[in-house]
């Protein structure tokens, strides 16, 4: 069985693209799309846990959108007071972890750093 592929990027910095350049000339990395608004047909709770996951979770994607819709809809009967099943529960913590929100599963997410500089360290004096 053949190797899965390296990631383009993972390629770039490891120097595989450079030792193999005709195996990842022709690659390119997928576009990735912001999670956007909720689906028409979240109410109520479902609606608030889907802005809740949004919030919380930044690095869902497009891609995420059916996971992120079971988990909505759960998360919003929770919300909405109504009785939820041991069932229910426990596919909400498996979206969960699929999502990366469990402390486990949070630390195999990679998302790239932002400017951790504030602009007023200029004008105040504080250390770069």
């Amino acid at each position: 069985m053949a190797n899965p592929r390296t990631p383009t990027a993972k390629a770039k910095v490891s120097g595989a693209a450079i030792k193999n350049p005709q195996r990842h000339k022709t690659r390119a990395d997928p576009k990735v799309v912001d999670l956007g608004k909720a689906s028409s047909f979240l109410k109520g709770g479902a609606l608030a846990a889907w802005d809740g996951f949004k919030r919380e979770l930044p690095w869902l994607t497009e891609a995420d959108r059916g996971l992120v819709e079971i988990a909505s809809m759960i998360r919003g009967r929770f919300m909405d007071g109504e009785d939820v099943g041991v069932s229910a529960i426990n596919q909400l913590r498996m979206c969960l972890a699929q999502m990366g929100a469990t402390p486990a599963d949070r630390s195999k997410i990679t998302v790239p750093d932002g400017d951790d500089s504030d602009p007023a360290d200029k004008f105040f004096g504080r250390p770069n």
